[in-house]
């Protein structure tokens, strides 16, 4: 069936709230958050390691091809349709452990260790065992890399170049040369504060996360992608400018949403300025914000493609933040077809990111008559 809707069809996701799509959203629902104390820190950990586990790949690409399987079979794809898939992959970091020699404890076999140190290996190892003969691409642009491997293949659909792609991002940033690398510059959290839009926020909190999502054109789905939109701040390495001013103006360029979850990483300069994005972009009052990273901790380059994934699988009735943060509500939020959601990332070195999500009306149960005895 042809259509000019390009809609989310199915998500699988592996975080700290849990090893399936199920889990995690049964863990925000209940208010509960995935972070705990680790070597005297806030981590959102993967609790069952055995998802990264495998003699060919790295962890990652174990962790992104066991969330890919899981999504592609939720969709319903023929093998054929599997095949003629487009693949986009997405990580910050990719397989770190493997590079730093790390990891030994998932049985590794030396005749992998070439590949396993590079980032591409994530797509190779999705493609290889899915079967999927559609070009992949890697993207690997901070941390908006999950949500721009999303936009880059609502951007591939809407040309129709495809007819349905699959989405995958991973991360698995706690290696200790990256935590130290993160705490160097003055990025991680010196307390335990879980807080990222409070004017006492001291830094991020990492976590773990493989996602994958099914996007075709339909009129039916989880969610329907509406826009996806990009730009640079042409500033810093590392900060973020303070007016927000680049972001505001991507931000402007979407309609005004119910609900924003913006990237809120929680360190004071992105705290700052993402909110004088908002509120320059969006006339007060501003929409009602979601933010995730506090159930999830941020997952770096898997970061703007779990929160989407969670937001669309759990629509229309949201879940709501946690209780006691700042400058948001802790409430439910109920939504209807037809309203609009942004989700936001920035990654660092300035590059922005942005999806429009539409809450679309749920696929109509089809009815199986009952057979009347004779």
């Amino acid at each position: 069936m042809s259509s000019s809707a390009i809609s989310i069809t199915a998500a699988e996701t592996v975080c700290s709230l849990g090893g399936s799509l199920s889990e995690c959203l049964a863990s925000w629902r209940a208010g509960k958050t995935g972070l705990a104390e680790h070597d005297g820190m806030l981590q959102g950990r993967i609790a069952d390691r055995s998802v990264l586990k495998g003699r060919r790949y790295g962890a990652v690409s174990n962790l992104a091809v066991r969330v890919a399987r899981a999504a592609v079979e939720r969709s319903g794809w023929t093998a054929e349709e599997t095949k003629t898939a487009w693949l986009f992959a997405a990580s910050s970091r990719g397989n770190a452990d493997e590079l730093l020699g790390h990891n030994d404890w998932r049985r590794p076999s030396a005749r992998f260790r070439a590949s396993n140190t590079i980032h591409s290996e994530i797509a190779a190892a999705v493609s290889i065992e899915l079967g999927i003969r559609g070009p992949w691409q890697m993207l690997s642009s901070g941390c908006s890399a999950g949500l721009d491997a999303l936009g880059m293949a609502w951007t591939a659909l809407r040309a129709g170049l495809c007819q349905r792609a699959l989405v995958v991002a991973a991360d698995l940033p706690l290696v200790p040369e990256l935590i130290e690398a993160f705490r160097a510059t003055r990025l991680l959290a010196t307390d335990s504060l879980n807080d990222p839009l409070s004017p006492t926020t001291t830094g991020l909190h990492l976590g773990e996360a493989g996602v994958a999502l099914t996007l075709e054109l339909s009129e039916t789905g989880l969610a329907e992608v509406t826009r996806y939109a990009a730009n640079s701040d042409a500033y810093d390495s590392l900060a973020i400018p303070e007016d927000g001013a680049s972001l505001a103006e991507l931000l402007s360029t979407f309609p005004r949403p119910v609900i924003i979850c913006p990237h809120a990483t929680g360190t004071p300069n992105h705290s700052k300025s993402e909110m004088h994005a908002l509120r320059t972009a969006f006339v007060n009052p501003l929409p009602s914000i979601l933010l995730l990273k506090p159930f999830t901790g941020h997952t770096l380059g898997a970061n703007g493609l779990l929160d989407t994934a969670l937001i669309a699988s759990a629509l229309p009735n949201l879940p709501g933040n946690l209780p006691g943060l700042t400058g948001v509500s802790p409430d439910v939020v109920d939504l209807h077809v037809g309203d609009e959601i942004l989700k936001i990332t920035s990654g660092m070195g300035g590059h922005n990111a942005a999806i429009g999500l539409k809450v679309v009306a749920p696929p109509v149960p089809i009815e199986i008559p009952i057979p009347v005895p004779p």
